[in-house]
């Protein structure tokens, strides 16, 4: 044995070495070595502090359970705090830094909470922050927020890369042990495609089949509808810094799963129980096989099951001192006293361990005898067992309670998620044998820990039940008990034995905690994936994006679609850009992609009465080949939407809606067609993205749409007027559908295409209207426009507008019946006092109305008992000036009035007057020129 590193044994390559760094001080390890590993054979026990107490902390356990030895990884904005040692495999390079601690880790002055622990029992921070009040924001909170927390943020934006993906299986195996494997091998066997997760990394080979996919260093979080699974899998984390994705967060779809995640090691709770060199029993084996370490050269063992014994041959067989066996049972096992004997080492059944000596670690214990009496034997390493617990986690995220099996004293998984089977140590088989429940070694002097990772104690949990806190959510909550990142993997069922023997109670009667994903905590760059900056959320392109880009276009997103905001010339800012563009569709002619309008095709015999119940007016009258507007309410009677629909066919119909609500809206009429009226004969589906749309406006609209419409289709007011709709072909074939609307208030067509063939529409109505002084226009001008005409749109569409507070009321039909129609009609949103819309137009024409003013009584102080309403929407118009629409108070009754415009923040302070919002062409005559 070199230092702790055993000559032989283990599955790590020791013919690779790594050297590494913890705390500044360099190391060396093999491949395939943990961070905790490698430490422990360089006889590094002490790896943090605890995070109430500061006291010192070592290596507990060997895997994803592990409380103690949580550390930060690399440097400057790839530090990553909080990473369990058992987990973090070493490369070359990687530096690794303590956590929670103060000038080192031996050396904290933080460490002098351990002396005022009698003042930092459960319930600490509820007691002791209540008085006096002034105090809290002062003092408390900082104090608390100082202190709060174990690792530190990078504070820079993280430089890793991350997936997600989603797989497809018929069966998810959830662990990769021999239980596991046998069961992937099983269904593969059976023709079924499987695939295995397994947490850990690959340090054998598993002999499975080509149909099985192994996914390695993978843990599953989550169990999910519709057999769905979340897992991480960690693809260079075990790697110096890589271009490589870091991590995937996948999203696995099964017919049907296995769980065999095997059983998860409980200790037993004694005086300074969490001393460095206190281990379970099963990890301090772990380290023994799986990586030729022994963490200690003279281990005690104390346990309560015959389990735990197998540990005793395999120290014996590394040549690892064992200094005896404490047994919590009267008398113990055959077996048991055979293994002790081969090992040379002495058995003490009927006894406990009172509690562990030492300072920044083992380095003896203290033992009660069954006769009587006290032993103190030296030793450097505690192994303790208090038996296992079946790793059950997932069965219980759709909510299925875990039973109490008094047999193994164990939780066993309840009623399981569906299409889930359990098999083996996690469904409690051959686990526990002989066992005596046993969850502390009785009131002792000295600390014991429960909870090693929130610092909660037996005396914490017996003081919460003394105050009241009999339920396990509440004790939970009280203590802080199985909060943190390992989420009281090895602490939880103590705990609920300790409050039951308090209660009087059976611990299956106390019952248990709710287990939530994720199993283990999960970086935010995995769950966010490659949706970060610009990518946080899909960005969506019109068909016309490359032509518009080609023309010098500037972008802006408008929801998740990228629209052209306006069309910049030489010497052009974006508000003369966009006046000039203005003033070319009222003075000519203009186009702009309106592709991103929701578009929904509605067919089937009863769409015209579906119709009838969304919207607030009538549809059944519309006749075929004509297009009318909408207006649809939300159940509140709230504006939801608006836009238009044309009627294509007896029952067929075409739903326009706004760009941002376009999803919001095709939820809403799935909901009423699958839920509201399942009776009514009728379907529909999004084709916003199979159809390109480009709006024709001004006064040169038809004679351009004229070179471009395939014969014998007629143009003329006569046969195709204002509101008509129809389908056609263009330039020699192409389908396409026509509709004569506008939201410009001129004379305007929206023609649509096949998506593919948008960007060529696009270049040919630019040659047939070059004539006529033909340009695009963006959304800014689109905008101006629309205030011009006194459209309603997003900012006035807020969710809080009533049809009366848009002058739309007379939309509202008294023939029949819709979604909101009684909600709308509630005497507070009939107040004829409630914000409506209005036009504003400033006094002084120098002045310049912003959105988001305050709107004031002139001469009334700014004062929120003062605010009449706010300012919507504004714009410079070409031909009218500064312009706005806004929500005010009384609006109809105040037509002609001088209001005070106030907009602190950007110094803006005058006196508008009150208007339609109808600012250009009331009459509507332009529409038909």
């Amino acid at each position: 044995m070199s230092g702790y590193r055993l000559s032989q044994g283990g599955v790590i390559d020791r013919a690779r070495t790594v050297n590494f760094k913890f705390d500044g001080k360099s190391y060396a390890g093999f491949a395939g070595d943990t961070l905790a590993s490698a430490l422990l054979a360089s006889g590094v026990k002490l790896f943090g502090r605890s995070f109430k107490y500061h006291r010192p902390r070592g290596v507990f356990a060997s895997g994803s359970e592990e409380p103690n030895a949580l550390v930060e990884l690399r440097t400057g904005a790839y530090r990553e705090p909080n990473t369990r040692a058992t987990m973090a495999e070493i490369f070359e390079g990687l530096e690794a830094a303590s956590q929670n601690r103060g000038v080192s880790l031996k050396y904290d002055p933080l460490a002098v909470n351990n002396w005022l622990s009698p003042f930092l029992v459960a319930g600490f921070y509820y007691k002791t922050f209540m008085w006096p009040s002034g105090f809290w924001e002062k003092i408390y909170e900082p104090m608390i927020r100082r202190a709060a927390g174990l690792g530190r943020n990078a504070g820079m934006p993280d430089p890793d890369c991350y997936e997600k993906t989603t797989e497809f299986c018929d069966v998810l195996v959830i662990g990769g042990g021999a239980d596991g494997a046998a069961a992937a091998i099983a269904a593969a066997e059976a023709g079924q495609r499987v695939i295995l997760c397994d947490e850990n990394a690959p340090l054998y080979a598993l002999q499975l089949p080509e149909s099985v996919r192994l996914f390695s260093r993978t843990t599953v979080l989550g169990v999910y509808d519709g057999g769905t699974y979340a897992a991480l899998e960690r693809l260079t984390d075990h790697l110096p810094s890589s271009s490589a994705p870091r991590q995937r967060l996948v999203r696995i779809i099964a017919k049907r799963s296995v769980l065999a995640t095997g059983a998860l090691e409980r200790p037993i709770a004694f005086g300074h129980n969490d001393l460095p060199g206190v281990m379970l029993s099963r990890a301090v084996g772990d380290y023994v096989t799986r990586y030729g370490v022994a963490p200690g050269r003279n281990v005690l063992l104390y346990l309560n099951n015959d389990d735990a014994a197998s540990l005793i041959p395999t120290l014996h067989g590394a040549g690892v001192k064992l200094a005896g066996v404490v047994d919590a049972r009267p008398r113990s096992s055959d077996a048991l006293y055979d293994a002790a004997r081969a090992a040379g080492a002495p058995v003490y059944a009927g006894a406990a361990i009172i509690r562990a000596v030492g300072a920044m670690g083992v380095k003896g214990a203290r033992i009660r005898l069954a006769a009587g009496g006290e032993l103190s034997l030296p030793c450097d390493i505690i192994a303790v067992s208090g038996g296992f617990n079946p790793n059950l986690a997932l069965t219980s995220h759709f909510d299925g309670k875990p039973v109490w099996d008094e047999r193994i004293a164990a939780f066993v998984p309840g009623i399981l998620p569906p299409g889930m089977e359990v098999v083996g140590k996690a469904a409690g088989q051959g686990i526990n044998a002989n066992i005596l429940p046993v969850f502390h070694s009785g009131y002792v002097p000295g600390k014991s820990f429960l909870d090693l990772q929130n610092d909660v104690t037996v005396k914490d949990m017996k003081l919460a039940e003394r105050e009241g806190f009999a339920s396990v959510e509440h004790m939970k909550r009280y203590t802080t008990l199985g909060m943190a990142t390992d989420q009281g993997k090895t602490a939880n069922v103590n705990a609920i034995g300790v409050l039951a023997e308090a209660l009087g109670r059976g611990v299956g009667e106390t019952g248990t905690t709710r287990f939530r994903p994720p199993y283990v905590p999960v970086a935010i760059g995995a769950l966010a994936g490659a949706h970060t900056g610009r990518y946080f959320r899909p960005m969506r392109l019109t068909p016309t994006h490359g032509w518009a880009k080609e023309l010098g276009a500037v972008f802006v997103e408008t929801g998740p679609w990228l629209r052209a905001q306006y069309f910049p010339q030489p010497g052009e800012d974006w508000l003369s850009a966009a006046q000039r563009e203005v003033n070319t569709v009222r003075l000519a002619v203009g186009i702009c992609d309106v592709t991103t309008l929701g578009k929904i095709d509605i067919q089937g015999p009863d769409a015209a009465v579906f119709l009838e119940r969304v919207y607030t007016n009538s549809w059944k009258t519309l006749a075929i080949g004509k297009v009318r507007y909408g207006l649809m309410l939300r159940e509140d009677g709230m504006v939801m939407d608006d836009g238009t629909t044309a009627r294509l066919g007896e029952t067929h119909f075409v739903m326009t809606t706004t760009t941002a609500n376009a999803g919001r809206v095709m939820q809403h009429l799935e909901f009423c067609a699958q839920i509201l009226w399942p009776e009514l004969d009728v379907a529909m589906i999004s084709v916003t993205d199979q159809w390109g749309q480009i709006a024709v406006a001004g006064p040169k609209s038809t004679a351009t749409l004229a070179k471009l419409v395939d014969a014998p289709f007629d143009l003329s007011d006569e046969a195709f007027p204002y509101m008509a709709c129809g389908a056609l072909t263009v330039y020699g074939g192409v389908p396409a559908r026509l509709f004569r609307i506008s939201f410009s208030g001129e004379r305007a067509y929206e023609l649509a295409v096949p998506a593919r063939f948008a960007h060529a529409l696009a270049e040919k109505l630019m040659e047939a209207g070059a004539e006529y002084g033909i340009a695009p226009y963006g959304t800014e001008a689109l905008g101006i426009m629309r205030i011009e005409k006194g459209h309603a749109a997003g900012p006035e569409l807020n969710g809080q507008t009533t049809a009366h507070d848009l002058g739309l009321h007379k939309l509202l039909s008294k023939k029949k019946d819709f979604i909101g129609r009684a909600m709308a009609a509630r005497p507070a949103l009939m107040d004829t006092q409630r914000q409506t819309m209005v036009g504003l137009k400033p006094v002084n024409e120098r002045d310049v109305i912003r959105a988001g003013s305050h709107l004031l009584p002139v001469g009334a102080q700014a004062k929120a008992e003062n605010d009449l309403g706010h300012v919507t929407s504004a714009a410079r118009s070409p031909t009218l000036g500064s312009i706005a629409l806004a929500l005010l108070a009384g609006g109809p009754a105040r037509m002609g009035e001088t209001v005070r415009v106030y907009d602190p923040i950007r110094g803006g302070d005058f006196e508008a007057v009150v208007t339609s919002p109808v600012h250009y062409d009331p009459e509507g005559k332009r529409l038909h020129a």
